[in-house]
């Protein structure tokens, strides 16, 4: 999941915008949040807040999960 440089802002603010816009998230979109969470490149601190705000709406059920 290569993301590098404002590449990675655009794609994680992206594909967070999608999910609310939906309200939808698929197991692809939770499994990409968590590689970028996970990858050794650094995320900005606008990306973590993004992607925090995506698992806090999970958790409050504002999301709900599709294949």
């Amino acid at each position: 999941m290569g993301f590098e440089g404002n590449t990675n802002v655009v794609s994680v603010k992206e594909l967070v915008d999608q999910i609310f816009m939906s309200h939808r998230i698929t197991r692809q979109d939770q499994q990409t949040l968590m590689n970028a969470l996970l990858s050794k490149d650094s995320l900005t601190m606008e990306e973590h807040l993004l992607i925090d705000r995506v698992f806090d709406g999970l958790r409050r059920g504002l999301l709900r999960v599709v294949d």
